[in-house]
């Protein structure tokens, strides 16, 4: 296994286990949804740090997800405020 198979490796397990921290540790009453758009964004930075081997791809692929998420951040924000 080559040194950046690893480093994407060790990447999924830490998300693997922050997801399931935040799943187990909030309240089921008080527990906020995911959005759709956040879900979206998410699978495109998964898919970018599967992509690895392709530099260009996954660097895009990451890019794409981080734009969606700053997205539906400030989606958010305006919705809260006003």
């Amino acid at each position: 296994m080559e040194t950046s198979q690893i480093y994407i490796v060790i990447s999924i397990i830490i998300l693997a286990i922050i997801a399931l921290w935040v799943g187990f540790k909030s309240n089921s009453g008080n527990r906020k949804r995911l959005s759709p758009l956040a879900g979206i964004a998410f699978a495109f930075i998964l898919a970018g740090l599967f992509c690895g081997d392709y530099r260009t791809l996954g660097y895009s692929l990451i890019g794409f997800g981080i734009i969606l998420s700053v997205i539906d951040i400030v989606m958010k924000f305006r919705g809260n405020k006003g």
